[in-house]
Protein backbone atom coordinates (compact mmCIF):
# COMPACT_ATOMS: atom_id res chain seq x y z
CA UNK A 1 0.00 0.00 0.00
CA UNK A 2 1.44 3.36 -1.08
CA UNK A 3 4.82 1.85 -1.85
CA UNK A 4 5.08 -0.33 1.26
CA UNK A 5 5.08 -4.13 1.46
CA UNK A 6 2.01 -6.14 2.38
CA UNK A 7 1.80 -9.68 3.77
CA UNK A 8 -0.80 -12.32 2.89
CA UNK A 9 -1.06 -15.76 4.48
CA UNK A 10 -2.84 -18.71 2.87
CA UNK A 11 -5.53 -20.24 5.10
CA UNK A 12 -7.01 -23.73 5.34
CA UNK A 13 -10.39 -22.87 3.81
CA UNK A 14 -10.82 -24.11 0.25
CA UNK A 15 -12.84 -23.83 -2.95
CA UNK A 16 -13.05 -27.02 -5.01
CA UNK A 17 -14.03 -27.12 -8.69
CA UNK A 18 -14.87 -30.16 -10.79
CA UNK A 19 -15.48 -29.96 -14.54
CA UNK A 20 -16.84 -32.46 -17.05
CA UNK A 21 -18.37 -32.25 -20.53
CA UNK A 22 -21.89 -30.87 -20.44
CA UNK A 23 -24.49 -33.45 -21.45
CA UNK A 24 -27.01 -30.70 -22.25
CA UNK A 25 -24.84 -28.99 -24.84
CA UNK A 26 -24.76 -25.74 -22.84
CA UNK A 27 -22.60 -24.39 -20.03
CA UNK A 28 -23.85 -25.44 -16.58
CA UNK A 29 -22.85 -24.35 -13.09
CA UNK A 30 -24.04 -26.48 -10.18
CA UNK A 31 -26.73 -27.96 -12.42
CA UNK A 32 -28.15 -24.65 -13.70
CA UNK A 33 -27.43 -22.76 -16.90
CA UNK A 34 -24.33 -20.58 -16.52
CA UNK A 35 -25.05 -16.85 -16.74
CA UNK A 36 -21.80 -15.44 -18.11
CA UNK A 37 -22.70 -11.85 -17.19
CA UNK A 38 -23.24 -12.77 -13.54
CA UNK A 39 -20.03 -14.81 -13.33
CA UNK A 40 -17.31 -12.51 -14.72
CA UNK A 41 -14.37 -14.47 -13.30
CA UNK A 42 -15.56 -17.73 -14.83
CA UNK A 43 -16.50 -16.16 -18.17
CA UNK A 44 -13.15 -14.35 -18.35
CA UNK A 45 -11.22 -17.59 -17.88
CA UNK A 46 -13.39 -19.37 -20.45
CA UNK A 47 -12.48 -16.63 -22.92
CA UNK A 48 -8.75 -17.06 -22.19
CA UNK A 49 -8.49 -20.84 -22.04
CA UNK A 50 -11.63 -22.37 -23.53
CA UNK A 51 -12.84 -20.44 -26.62
CA UNK A 52 -15.93 -22.12 -28.00
CA UNK A 53 -15.43 -20.60 -31.46
CA UNK A 54 -12.27 -22.72 -31.73
CA UNK A 55 -14.09 -25.93 -30.86
CA UNK A 56 -13.91 -26.04 -27.07
CA UNK A 57 -17.04 -27.87 -25.85
CA UNK A 58 -19.41 -26.55 -23.15
CA UNK A 59 -18.67 -27.87 -19.67
CA UNK A 60 -20.58 -28.64 -16.51
CA UNK A 61 -18.97 -26.93 -13.49
CA UNK A 62 -19.45 -28.02 -9.90
CA UNK A 63 -18.25 -25.70 -7.12
CA UNK A 64 -17.90 -26.48 -3.43
CA UNK A 65 -16.21 -24.36 -0.80
CA UNK A 66 -16.13 -22.90 2.68
CA UNK A 67 -14.65 -19.45 2.05
CA UNK A 68 -17.16 -16.71 2.92
CA UNK A 69 -17.88 -14.45 -0.04
CA UNK A 70 -17.52 -10.65 0.01
CA UNK A 71 -15.58 -10.81 3.28
CA UNK A 72 -12.04 -9.87 2.28
CA UNK A 73 -10.75 -13.45 2.38
CA UNK A 74 -10.01 -13.80 -1.34
CA UNK A 75 -12.94 -16.02 -2.31
CA UNK A 76 -13.09 -14.69 -5.88
CA UNK A 77 -9.33 -15.18 -6.35
CA UNK A 78 -9.57 -18.72 -4.97
CA UNK A 79 -12.41 -19.46 -7.39
CA UNK A 80 -10.42 -18.04 -10.31
CA UNK A 81 -7.25 -19.97 -9.45
CA UNK A 82 -9.16 -23.24 -9.06
CA UNK A 83 -11.08 -22.78 -12.30
CA UNK A 84 -7.93 -21.84 -14.24
CA UNK A 85 -6.27 -25.05 -13.03
CA UNK A 86 -9.36 -27.11 -13.90
CA UNK A 87 -9.51 -25.72 -17.42
CA UNK A 88 -5.80 -26.37 -17.91
CA UNK A 89 -6.30 -29.99 -16.82
CA UNK A 90 -9.23 -30.26 -19.23
CA UNK A 91 -7.18 -28.81 -22.06
CA UNK A 92 -3.62 -29.94 -21.38
CA UNK A 93 -0.68 -27.88 -22.58
CA UNK A 94 1.24 -27.91 -25.84
CA UNK A 95 5.01 -27.77 -25.40
CA UNK A 96 7.91 -27.72 -27.84
CA UNK A 97 10.53 -30.38 -27.14
CA UNK A 98 14.12 -29.21 -27.45
CA UNK A 99 16.41 -30.96 -29.95
CA UNK A 100 19.32 -30.50 -27.58
CA UNK A 101 17.70 -32.49 -24.80
CA UNK A 102 16.96 -29.41 -22.70
CA UNK A 103 13.76 -28.62 -20.87
CA UNK A 104 10.49 -28.52 -22.77
CA UNK A 105 9.28 -24.97 -23.53
CA UNK A 106 5.63 -23.96 -23.48
CA UNK A 107 4.15 -23.53 -26.93
CA UNK A 108 1.05 -21.89 -25.46
CA UNK A 109 -0.04 -20.56 -22.11
CA UNK A 110 0.56 -17.62 -19.78
CA UNK A 111 3.55 -17.06 -17.52
CA UNK A 112 5.73 -14.34 -16.03
CA UNK A 113 8.87 -15.86 -17.58
CA UNK A 114 7.60 -15.14 -21.10
CA UNK A 115 7.39 -11.44 -21.87
CA UNK A 116 4.93 -11.96 -24.71
CA UNK A 117 2.36 -13.29 -22.25
CA UNK A 118 -0.31 -10.73 -21.38
CA UNK A 119 -3.49 -12.04 -19.76
CA UNK A 120 -4.81 -8.54 -19.15
CA UNK A 121 -5.75 -7.84 -22.76
CA UNK A 122 -7.76 -9.79 -25.32
CA UNK A 123 -4.98 -12.21 -26.26
CA UNK A 124 -5.30 -15.94 -25.59
CA UNK A 125 -1.79 -16.96 -24.73
CA UNK A 126 1.40 -17.05 -26.77
CA UNK A 127 3.28 -19.24 -29.16
CA UNK A 128 7.00 -19.53 -28.53
CA UNK A 129 9.35 -18.06 -31.13
CA UNK A 130 12.24 -20.26 -29.99
CA UNK A 131 13.70 -22.67 -32.55
CA UNK A 132 12.23 -25.80 -31.01
CA UNK A 133 10.68 -28.84 -32.63
CA UNK A 134 8.53 -31.87 -31.87
CA UNK A 135 5.28 -30.44 -30.56
CA UNK A 136 4.10 -32.52 -27.59
CA UNK A 137 0.79 -32.51 -25.71
CA UNK A 138 1.37 -32.40 -21.97
CA UNK A 139 -1.51 -33.75 -19.86
CA UNK A 140 -2.36 -34.29 -16.20
CA UNK A 141 -0.80 -32.44 -13.28
CA UNK A 142 2.35 -31.54 -15.24
CA UNK A 143 0.24 -29.26 -17.46
CA UNK A 144 -0.80 -27.07 -14.51
CA UNK A 145 1.45 -24.20 -13.42
CA UNK A 146 1.01 -22.06 -10.28
CA UNK A 147 2.34 -18.91 -11.97
CA UNK A 148 -0.10 -19.28 -14.85
CA UNK A 149 -3.01 -19.79 -12.45
CA UNK A 150 -2.01 -16.66 -10.53
CA UNK A 151 -1.52 -14.44 -13.58
CA UNK A 152 -4.82 -15.51 -15.14
CA UNK A 153 -6.70 -15.04 -11.86
CA UNK A 154 -5.20 -11.55 -11.50
CA UNK A 155 -6.30 -10.70 -15.03
CA UNK A 156 -9.93 -11.67 -14.50
CA UNK A 157 -9.96 -10.04 -11.04
CA UNK A 158 -8.90 -6.77 -12.67
CA UNK A 159 -11.51 -7.11 -15.42
CA UNK A 160 -14.23 -7.68 -12.82
CA UNK A 161 -13.07 -4.65 -10.76
CA UNK A 162 -13.00 -2.00 -13.49
CA UNK A 163 -9.31 -2.44 -14.23
CA UNK A 164 -8.08 -2.27 -10.63
CA UNK A 165 -6.73 -5.30 -8.79
CA UNK A 166 -3.66 -6.19 -6.79
CA UNK A 167 -2.06 -9.58 -7.53
CA UNK A 168 -1.90 -10.30 -3.79
CA UNK A 169 -4.95 -12.57 -3.50
CA UNK A 170 -4.38 -14.45 -6.76
CA UNK A 171 -0.71 -15.16 -5.98
CA UNK A 172 -1.47 -16.26 -2.42
CA UNK A 173 -4.30 -18.57 -3.48
CA UNK A 174 -2.16 -20.14 -6.19
CA UNK A 175 1.21 -20.46 -4.44
CA UNK A 176 0.03 -20.78 -0.84
CA UNK A 177 2.29 -20.28 2.19
CA UNK A 178 3.16 -16.63 3.01
CA UNK A 179 3.32 -14.11 0.19
CA UNK A 180 4.86 -10.63 0.29
CA UNK A 181 3.95 -8.00 -2.28
CA UNK A 182 6.01 -4.84 -2.68
CA UNK A 183 6.89 -2.14 -5.20
CA UNK A 184 10.50 -3.30 -5.06
CA UNK A 185 12.46 -6.54 -4.74
CA UNK A 186 12.80 -7.23 -1.01
CA UNK A 187 15.96 -8.83 0.41
CA UNK A 188 15.88 -12.08 2.34
CA UNK A 189 12.77 -13.39 0.57
CA UNK A 190 12.26 -15.92 -2.21
CA UNK A 191 11.52 -13.77 -5.26
CA UNK A 192 8.81 -15.18 -7.52
CA UNK A 193 8.04 -12.68 -10.29
CA UNK A 194 6.91 -9.20 -11.26
CA UNK A 195 3.39 -8.22 -12.23
CA UNK A 196 2.50 -5.11 -14.25
CA UNK A 197 -0.87 -3.71 -15.18
CA UNK A 198 -2.23 -0.63 -16.90
CA UNK A 199 -4.80 0.89 -14.55
CA UNK A 200 -7.02 3.94 -15.05
CA UNK A 201 -4.53 5.94 -12.95
CA UNK A 202 -1.51 4.66 -14.90
CA UNK A 203 0.81 1.67 -14.97
CA UNK A 204 1.31 -0.23 -11.71
CA UNK A 205 4.09 -2.67 -10.94
CA UNK A 206 4.35 -5.22 -8.14
CA UNK A 207 7.07 -7.63 -7.04
CA UNK A 208 5.81 -10.91 -5.58
CA UNK A 209 7.85 -12.85 -3.01
CA UNK A 210 7.42 -16.02 -0.98
CA UNK A 211 8.48 -16.08 2.66
CA UNK A 212 9.91 -19.32 3.98
CA UNK A 213 10.11 -19.22 7.78
CA UNK A 214 12.94 -21.02 9.54
CA UNK A 215 10.52 -22.14 12.26
CA UNK A 216 7.27 -24.02 11.65
CA UNK A 217 4.64 -22.63 14.04
CA UNK A 218 3.04 -25.87 15.21
CA UNK A 219 1.36 -24.16 18.18
CA UNK A 220 0.22 -20.93 16.56
CA UNK A 221 -3.11 -20.45 14.78
CA UNK A 222 -5.08 -17.80 12.97
CA UNK A 223 -8.66 -17.20 14.09
CA UNK A 224 -10.66 -15.18 11.59
CA UNK A 225 -13.73 -13.33 12.78
CA UNK A 226 -16.34 -12.23 10.23
CA UNK A 227 -18.54 -9.23 11.03
CA UNK A 228 -20.96 -10.17 8.26
CA UNK A 229 -20.77 -6.62 6.92
CA UNK A 230 -19.81 -6.15 3.27
CA UNK A 231 -17.50 -3.18 2.68
CA UNK A 232 -16.36 -2.84 -0.95
CA UNK A 233 -12.60 -2.56 -1.32
CA UNK A 234 -12.85 0.29 -3.80
CA UNK A 235 -14.82 2.41 -1.35
CA UNK A 236 -12.21 1.95 1.39
CA UNK A 237 -9.31 2.69 -0.97
CA UNK A 238 -11.05 5.87 -2.12
CA UNK A 239 -11.61 6.87 1.50
CA UNK A 240 -7.89 6.74 2.28
CA UNK A 241 -7.03 8.55 -0.95
CA UNK A 242 -9.46 11.35 -0.08
CA UNK A 243 -7.99 11.61 3.42
CA UNK A 244 -4.50 12.12 1.98
CA UNK A 245 -5.77 14.59 -0.60
CA UNK A 246 -7.38 16.70 2.10
CA UNK A 247 -4.47 16.37 4.53
CA UNK A 248 -1.19 15.34 2.81
CA UNK A 249 0.67 15.39 6.14
CA UNK A 250 -1.15 12.21 7.12
CA UNK A 251 1.11 10.29 4.76
CA UNK A 252 3.25 9.97 7.89
CA UNK A 253 0.72 7.49 9.26
CA UNK A 254 1.01 5.45 6.07
CA UNK A 255 4.80 5.53 6.43
CA UNK A 256 4.46 4.21 9.98
CA UNK A 257 2.26 1.36 8.77
CA UNK A 258 5.00 0.48 6.26
CA UNK A 259 7.67 0.41 8.96
CA UNK A 260 5.48 -1.85 11.11
CA UNK A 261 4.94 -4.18 8.14
CA UNK A 262 8.69 -4.53 7.59
CA UNK A 263 9.21 -5.41 11.26
CA UNK A 264 6.44 -7.98 10.95
CA UNK A 265 8.12 -9.54 7.90
CA UNK A 266 11.42 -9.78 9.80
CA UNK A 267 9.64 -11.44 12.74
CA UNK A 268 8.03 -13.97 10.36
CA UNK A 269 11.44 -14.75 8.84
CA UNK A 270 12.83 -15.33 12.33
CA UNK A 271 9.85 -17.43 13.40
CA UNK A 272 9.24 -15.02 16.32
CA UNK A 273 5.44 -15.13 16.50
CA UNK A 274 5.23 -13.11 19.70
CA UNK A 275 6.85 -10.27 17.76
CA UNK A 276 4.55 -10.94 14.80
CA UNK A 277 1.58 -10.51 17.13
CA UNK A 278 2.89 -7.21 18.46
CA UNK A 279 3.24 -5.80 14.97
CA UNK A 280 -0.31 -6.89 14.15
CA UNK A 281 -1.64 -4.97 17.14
CA UNK A 282 0.44 -1.89 16.28
CA UNK A 283 -0.79 -2.11 12.70
CA UNK A 284 -4.41 -2.17 13.86
CA UNK A 285 -3.89 0.99 15.93
CA UNK A 286 -2.66 2.79 12.82
CA UNK A 287 -5.40 1.39 10.59
CA UNK A 288 -7.99 2.61 13.04
CA UNK A 289 -6.36 6.04 13.09
CA UNK A 290 -6.75 6.43 9.31
CA UNK A 291 -10.41 5.43 9.52
CA UNK A 292 -10.56 2.02 7.85
CA UNK A 293 -11.77 0.06 10.87
CA UNK A 294 -15.40 -0.01 12.00
CA UNK A 295 -17.32 -0.38 15.29
CA UNK A 296 -18.15 -3.99 14.42
CA UNK A 297 -14.51 -4.84 13.71
CA UNK A 298 -13.41 -3.02 16.85
CA UNK A 299 -15.82 -5.10 18.95
CA UNK A 300 -14.48 -8.42 17.61
CA UNK A 301 -10.87 -7.25 17.96
CA UNK A 302 -11.45 -6.16 21.57
CA UNK A 303 -12.96 -9.56 22.39
CA UNK A 304 -9.97 -11.44 20.91
CA UNK A 305 -7.17 -9.38 22.47
CA UNK A 306 -6.96 -11.11 25.92
CA UNK A 307 -6.27 -14.56 24.44
CA UNK A 308 -4.20 -13.53 21.42
CA UNK A 309 -0.64 -12.60 20.49
CA UNK A 310 -1.98 -9.91 18.19
CA UNK A 311 -5.17 -8.87 16.41
CA UNK A 312 -5.98 -6.69 13.40
CA UNK A 313 -8.50 -6.22 10.63
CA UNK A 314 -7.83 -8.01 7.37
CA UNK A 315 -8.65 -6.89 3.85
CA UNK A 316 -9.71 -3.35 3.13
CA UNK A 317 -11.55 -2.82 6.42
CA UNK A 318 -14.84 -1.03 6.97
CA UNK A 319 -16.41 -4.41 7.69
CA UNK A 320 -15.51 -7.88 6.54
CA UNK A 321 -13.07 -9.74 8.77
CA UNK A 322 -10.48 -9.43 11.49
CA UNK A 323 -7.74 -11.93 12.27
CA UNK A 324 -6.17 -12.98 15.56
CA UNK A 325 -2.84 -14.75 16.01
CA UNK A 326 -3.21 -17.08 18.97
CA UNK A 327 -1.94 -20.16 20.78
CA UNK A 328 -5.41 -20.84 22.17
CA UNK A 329 -7.68 -20.91 19.11
CA UNK A 330 -10.77 -22.27 20.85
CA UNK A 331 -10.71 -19.61 23.56
CA UNK A 332 -10.15 -16.87 21.00
CA UNK A 333 -12.86 -18.23 18.70
CA UNK A 334 -15.38 -18.46 21.54
CA UNK A 335 -14.66 -14.86 22.57
CA UNK A 336 -15.16 -13.57 19.02
CA UNK A 337 -18.42 -15.47 18.62
CA UNK A 338 -19.73 -14.16 21.93
CA UNK A 339 -19.06 -10.67 20.55
CA UNK A 340 -21.21 -11.45 17.49
CA UNK A 341 -18.69 -12.70 14.93
CA UNK A 342 -18.56 -15.90 12.90
CA UNK A 343 -15.19 -17.62 13.08
CA UNK A 344 -12.81 -19.79 11.07
CA UNK A 345 -9.65 -21.37 12.46
CA UNK A 346 -6.60 -21.99 10.31
CA UNK A 347 -2.95 -22.92 10.54
CA UNK A 348 -0.44 -20.41 9.17
CA UNK A 349 0.83 -20.69 5.61
CA UNK A 350 -1.43 -23.43 4.25
CA UNK A 351 -0.89 -24.91 0.76
CA UNK A 352 -2.14 -23.07 -2.29
CA UNK A 353 -3.80 -24.69 -5.30
CA UNK A 354 -3.85 -28.50 -5.10
CA UNK A 355 -5.05 -31.08 -7.62
CA UNK A 356 -7.29 -33.63 -5.92
CA UNK A 357 -7.74 -35.89 -8.93
CA UNK A 358 -7.00 -35.69 -12.64
CA UNK A 359 -7.02 -37.79 -15.77
CA UNK A 360 -4.62 -38.16 -18.67
CA UNK A 361 -7.63 -37.69 -20.96
CA UNK A 362 -8.46 -34.13 -21.94
CA UNK A 363 -11.78 -32.65 -23.09
CA UNK A 364 -10.20 -30.45 -25.76
CA UNK A 365 -6.69 -30.49 -27.24
CA UNK A 366 -6.53 -27.73 -29.86
CA UNK A 367 -3.53 -25.43 -29.27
Amino acid sequence: MYGHPAVAVAIDQRITIKIQPSQSGTWLIDGSKLNMARNPHISGLIDKLWPEEEGAPPLSIQIEGNIPTASGLGSSAALSVAFAAALRLGRGRWVNRSNSGGQDAWAEGFGAAVSASNPYDSSRGFFSTAQLTELHHQVGESAVNADENAILAHGVEAAAQNGRASPMDSSTCSHGSIVIISDRIESGLNYLYQRQMEMPEGKRSWHIHELISQTKPDDVYLVIGNTGIHAPTGKQVAKVAKMLEQNPARIGEIETIGKIARRGIKALQDGDYDAVGRTMTENQIMLKSIGVSSPELDALIKAAVPSSLGVKLTGAGGGGCMVALTRNPKKTSDAIELAGGRTLISKIGSPGMQIISSSDETFWTKA
